[in-house]
């Protein structure tokens, strides 16, 4: 199974969670008269949809490279972080407006059992959180990170709402609006976090050559192909999933174009088997002179 199918089952995994819960907190909060937990439902809500388009976008990603798209599709990833983020804003923004209305509305206390319903969802949502980035990394996806960002933000909204329910549940009447605030700050919370999602996915389209762990592993292993003597230049950009690396190696100025295109293909396919989340390696051959030594 490919990155990309297994980036696929992770998000229908995350949208059947995501409507779950959304059911469940649009349940509670209304019957249990507690507006912090319908903030949480409309943001929940808002995962759906989001989850859908990073569906959509890690779908699109697996078509294979073509003559428009010589180095493949995977560009809408990146692409498709940026509109999760504007879900999430969008998100925070309808918390907080609800919020700052409610606040400035009397109503009653929340029911006490809604209490039980919001630990058990924070408890499922960093689980789903925790599950979500861990493949996420594996599969070196930042738009399964910023889906997993999306169940920490909810998880978030959820403990705010479950210190804000116990505020008011404990102190009694006049502290009806403790949900409220508790909302006003999770939906904060939740804009401050955008910016950890937003940056590795700028990162990426601006091809920022930031991997430099990933360049040492590079340069170390290409020595062990015979006929590299150094590593020149190291370039490395990330589309998708995968990494496109670009390569100056060092080889004998006395060997013939035949035997420099055969290291280079060597050295192209010992990288490929032995480096992980390698989508390609263009090589370029230099000649060996003695400054290069000096220079390295």
């Amino acid at each position: 199974m490919s990155n990309a199918d297994k980036a696929i089952r992770t998000t229908y995994f995350s949208i059947l969670t995501n409507f779950l819960l959304a059911l469940v907190k649009w349940l509670a909060g209304i019957l249990g008269n507690s507006y912090a937990l319908i903030a949480d439902a409309i943001e929940s809500t808002a995962d759906i949809f989001s989850s859908i388009l990073v569906l959509l976008g890690l779908r699109y990603s697996k078509r294979p490279a073509d003559e428009t798209h010589p180095y493949g599709h995977g560009r809408i990833e990146p692409l498709i972080t940026f509109i999760v983020v504007i879900f999430l804003i969008v998100s925070a923004f309808v918390i907080a407006m609800e919020s700052i209305e409610n606040i400035r509305t009397p109503h009653d206390l929340p029911e006490s059992w809604t209490l039980i319903v919001l630990a058990a969802i924070i408890i499922w949502k960093e689980l789903s959180f925790r599950t979500i980035i861990k493949k996420s990394k594996a599969l070196n996806s930042n738009t399964l990170k910023a889906e997993a960002w999306h169940h920490r933000a909810d998880a978030i909204t959820s403990v705010a709402a479950f210190i804000g329910i116990s505020v008011a549940l404990f102190s009694g009447p006049g502290y009806e609006s403790a949900d409220d605030w508790a909302a006003l700050f999770a939906s904060g919370l939740i804009i401050y976090n955008c910016y950890g999602i937003f940056r590795p996915a700028l990162a990426e389209i601006m091809d920022e050559n930031t991997y430099e762990e990933l360049e040492e592993i590079v340069r170390k292993k290409s020595i062990n192909v015979e006929g590299v003597k150094l590593i020149e230049k190291c370039y490395i950009r990330k589309i998708g999933m995968y990494f496109q690396i670009d390569l100056h190696a060092v080889v004998d100025p006395t060997i013939t174009v035949r035997e420099g295109h055969e290291i280079a293909h060597n050295l192209k396919d010992y990288l490929m088997d032995n480096v992980d989340n390698i989508g390609n390696v263009f090589i370029h051959i230099e000649p060996f002179e003695r400054t290069e030594l000096k220079r390295n």
